[in-house]
């Protein structure tokens, strides 16, 4: 065992007789503690890192139309289209008691209000082109038992669009995008309301089931994040004499279950192309000594610890006092167009990539891994943090043979297209690090 690890022993003195000393789960009480005790550095413990592919996010409910679409260099091509459903406060027209069912109003025009929530990823100095089409499809889930929609959801829609719109994504100071919708749609909506043929909601949905955003841009380069305030405004107005009282009639999206983002990537041709399915891994080994995290796709980072259970024949008696995991994101992966998220969630799965809930302390709370920002000449500081002495002392100290692993997102991964590049322990300048604090008593 001993030619598994490089050890390097350096003396404590403990002499508080009030202390403890929280090793994970294991608390090594002031009773065994003396100047005989001995913290083991071990820091060439076998980490192994791979990918996985989450195949579904749920991205309904997340607030964010989501648009776009950009040849990422080393993911593959990323795409967002956006479906949901849309309803009305009410769906009369305004009425007097002198204009009986609305009979002297006539329709002049309809148009789509987007509003950017200032999210975007990727470069925004191309100009992105969208197109709205109109479901064919009820935005209805077919099971009873899980009314989700996810990122790899879609319902039929109309080739023929109603509406297309370029324009220069500027997410800070772009306020609205407005889409000139097709008059022929708008005239028909109207007369439906106008007749009074449809009265509720459910005539509403039956006869306009709702609309497809659609990215279309040939040249696109960044996704945006639109709000879901998104607003349908329908123009109508009554003829005075050879001036026209101009009134507006809005629908919006009121159920936020019924907008979902469809978000895939086309990795054909890049170092992904293998990616197995849901309960496999692909090993960094065969990507470079690289692993990938993107959100929305559902690319995430596997890390597993095999020969940790070997830890506790190092001595008789003994626990781990604390552990440090620094993973590193690869230089050149990340620039101001593909920036570095701040902190990374992670999870615990099983050998099948099934998550069992967050990554906690000894006291419960939830660990993320924090990003050092710390810049130096060749960005060797940067990289995430993660603390595991509670996570290591438990799987050292297991008695059933299963293992558990390590599953790194990027928050927001049902919301945004963020990605991001580690290396494994075979990178060179970026490798991942495990530093274990072994006491023994």
């Amino acid at each position: 065992m001993y030619r598994l690890f490089i050890v390097l022993f350096f003396g404590v003195m403990l002499t508080s007789c009030n202390s403890d000393v929280d090793a994970g789960e294991f608390v090594v009480g002031s009773d065994n503690l003396s100047v005989t005790n001995k913290v083991i550095l071990i820091d060439t413990a076998t980490v192994e890192v791979s990918t996985i592919n989450f195949d579904s996010l749920v991205t309904s409910g997340q607030s964010r139309i989501l648009l776009g679409n950009y040849e990422d260099p080393i993911f593959g091509k990323v795409n967002s289209d956006s479906y949901f459903q849309l309803s009305s406060s009410g769906y009369n027209l305004q009425t007097t008691s002198s204009d009986t069912e609305g009979a002297n109003y006539v329709f002049d025009s309809i148009r789509m209000v987007l509003v950017p929530d200032r999210y975007y990823y990727g470069d925004t100095t191309k100009v992105q082109s969208i197109s709205i089409h109109r479901l064919l499809q009820k935005v209805k889930s077919d099971s009873e038992d899980d009314t989700n929609f996810y990122n790899n959801s879609k319902f039929t829609y109309d080739p023929a669009a109603l509406g297309t719109a370029s324009f220069a994504p500027k997410p800070f100071t772009q306020d609205t995008v407005f889409v000139a919708i097709d008059n022929t749609f708008g005239e028909a909506l109207f007369q439906k309301l106008k007749k009074r043929e449809i009265t509720t909601e459910d005539e509403f949905i039956e006869y306009f089931k709702g609309l497809v955003i659609r990215s279309t841009s040939a040249n696109s380069s960044c996704v945006m994040g639109f709000n879901t305030a998104a607003t349908l405004q329908l123009y109508y107005s009554k003829k005075v004499t050879d001036s026209k009282t101009s009134i507006l009639k809005e629908f919006t999206i009121t159920d936020a279950s019924k907008q979902f983002n469809r978000i895939s990537l086309d990795r054909t041709g890049t170092i992904l192309k293998d990616l197995p399915g849901t309960t496999e891994r692909l090993s960094s080994n065969l990507t470079e000594n690289k692993s990938f995290i993107q959100s929305g796709t559902g690319l995430a980072c596997r890390i597993d610890f095999p020969n940790i259970k070997q830890l506790k024949y190092i001595t008789e008696k003994g626990a781990i006092v604390d552990a440090q995991l620094i993973i590193r994101p690869v230089n050149n992966s990340y620039s101001k167009s593909y920036p570095l998220a701040d902190s990374l969630s992670v999870y615990v799965a099983d050998k099948l990539n099934r998550l069992s809930g967050t990554l906690n302390s000894a006291s419960g709370s939830p660990i993320y891994a924090v990003l050092n920002k710390d810049n130096d000449e060749f960005d060797e500081n940067i990289g995430y943090s993660i603390p595991l002495g509670t996570f290591i002392q438990k799987e050292m100290v297991k008695t059933s043979d299963s293992k558990s692993a390590l599953i790194l997102t990027i928050p927001n991964i049902s919301k945004a297209v963020d990605r991001l590049v580690l290396g494994n322990q075979k990178n060179v300048g970026n490798k991942i690090q495990l530093k274990i604090y072994y006491i023994s008593y």
